[in-house]
């Protein structure tokens, strides 16, 4: 790390003076020139990281840039003195890869760069607006917007968050160099993310946004409190994680081959009639394979039963979803125990579907519902594997996050497996559907805890393919990769 990392710069009045002709001020609706001292007081995060402190004892307001896949994702959050949190603006645009049957890296990162700027303004449009006395008195914390209605006076971001990995580069790299971009524009700091880390962070977002209306009220308690468990799940990542600490998440088992997303995204290709295919929204077939394995509603409320979960094993057709590992395999046993697998899931869905061309919709839907089963199952034992260690057995809480959180048969399959193996204490945080999937939300969220811990991140910094979140990792995990800046952390 750098010297200037650990021992952010401080200057005397005399640089500071002659700093003052390079200030632009951040207003989008004007320029003009302010005082010296207005430059050193919008450039401490440079300069004295104790001044800092004391001048984010006020709300933290964070604007947050998502472009890992294909969804380009825009949100702007506000933490508020007790922890409680107001989202003010939350919205995507996602590319359209229908005709590529899967997500085309150039569409998406044509896609981001066609929408990224538009949703950012209008995103500014959201910003809070200034009190009337900041807006007289035309306050260091302010700035100006200028938009469709007008020209009105808002609080000023004290940040810029951005994904800066795991994902596809191209699309992540639309992101990161917009972000830095506007970081410079607006002269405030870059706090680049973790994509992981915002998915495990998604429920502590959550608890604080439940709090929005208690503005006034005692500081609120972060929560879940770490540690806990967490399971991502989604269409490029499967991963079961002891969140011990902000940037101490350490992995206990991973996918080999697929990710659960991605499987059940191709299974619903192989099971789903081509007229349902044809109709979907977008390339995630795996909502609709959910729908369509449980139709009319069937699922809302208690759809699921032990019983019916029980007959979904037993079929009439002569064929069988094998879970994976079932038989002992070179890797060993407890290779086997740390590790996830779903390819031969897809591949027994895909037989099926390609050996019967005659087959019924009664048998569709059962097919559906095994693929999803035994893939359910295969999670929770590795859930509860992980729960019989002794460094793990204090851990009250598991989080279950990723676009694949959000299938309510899964929720059901782990609710009902814990409490039959005595982890009935174990509560399950599952996020609400739009928070589960790719969002800028949890990126703004993310952000903000890393500004507290007093990280921000150097404007040199590059877009990451792949980046770990466990610190025993080769990379490092999150702090390990190079680009951070450290300052005191906020109190």
């Amino acid at each position: 790390m750098p010297p200037h990392a650990s021992q952010p710069h401080r200057i005397n009045l005399r640089q500071k003076a002659s700093l003052a002709p390079l200030f632009l001020n951040s207003g989008l609706g004007s320029r003009q020139m302010r005082p010296a001292c207005h430059f050193a007081r919008r450039t401490l995060f440079q300069i004295s990281p104790r001044l800092l402190i004391c001048a984010h004892r006020r709300c933290l307001l964070t604007l947050a840039i998502e472009t890992s896949c294909d969804d380009t994702c825009v949100a702007i959050l506000e933490r508020h003195k007790n922890r409680s949190a107001t989202l003010h603006f939350n919205s995507k645009i996602t590319s359209d890869n229908r005709p590529y049957g899967g997500v085309y890296p150039i569409v998406a990162h044509e896609s981001h760069q066609q929408n990224i700027a538009a949703l950012v303004k209008r995103a500014l449009s959201n910003l809070p607006a200034a009190s009337q006395s900041q807006a007289d008195e035309g306050k260091e914390d302010t700035m100006v917007i200028t938009d469709e209605s007008g020209r009105s006076v808002r609080k000023k971001l004290d940040f810029v968050s951005v994904t800066r990995g795991p994902g596809a580069r191209a699309s992540l790299i639309s992101g990161v160099d917009f972000a830095k971009g506007f970081a410079v524009a607006l002269n405030i700091p870059l706090v680049a993310i973790n994509h992981m880390q915002a998915h495990a962070l998604t429920p502590r977002l959550l608890a604080a946004l439940e709090k929005q209306n208690m503005e006034n009220a005692e500081t609120i308690p972060t929560d879940p409190p770490f540690p806990f468990l967490t399971l991502l799940v989604s269409g490029g990542h499967t991963m079961l994680v002891h969140s011990k600490d902000l940037c101490d998440h350490e992995i206990i088992a991973n996918t080999t081959d697929i990710a659960i997303g991605d499987m059940l995204d191709k299974s619903a290709r192989d099971i789903l009639p081509q007229i349902l295919l044809d109709s979907a929204p977008c390339v995630m077939y795996g909502p609709l394979l959910e729908n369509y394995a449980f139709p009319n509603n069937e699922g809302d409320g208690e759809r699921f039963s032990t019983h019916h979960a029980k007959e979904l094993s037993e079929n009439s057709y002569g064929w069988k979803v094998n879970s994976p590992y079932a038989r002992s395999g070179p890797r060993g046993k407890s290779s086997n125990q740390e590790s996830f697998s779903f390819s031969g899931i897809g591949s027994s869905a895909k037989r099926i579907a390609d050996g019967n061309t005659n087959v019924d919709e009664a048998e569709r839907r059962l097919l559906a519902r095994e693929v999803m089963r035994v893939s359910f199952e295969h999670l929770a034992s590795r859930v509860l594997l992980a729960l019989e260690k002794a460094e793990i057995k204090h851990v009250r809480t598991l989080v279950v996050s990723g676009g694949v959180a959000s299938n309510q048969y899964l929720k059901f399959i782990f609710r009902t497996l814990l409490d039959d193996n005595g982890y009935s204490y174990i509560r399950l945080i599952f996020p609400p559907p739009k928070y589960c999937t790719d969002n800028a939300a949890m990126i703004a969220w993310t952000g903000i805890e890393m500004f507290e811990a007093g990280w921000r991140t150097d404007l040199s910094a590059m877009a990451i393919r792949k980046w770990s979140i466990d610190p025993a990792s080769e990379d490092g995990g999150i702090l390990g990769i190079g680009g951070w800046l450290k300052t005191e952390a906020l109190r």
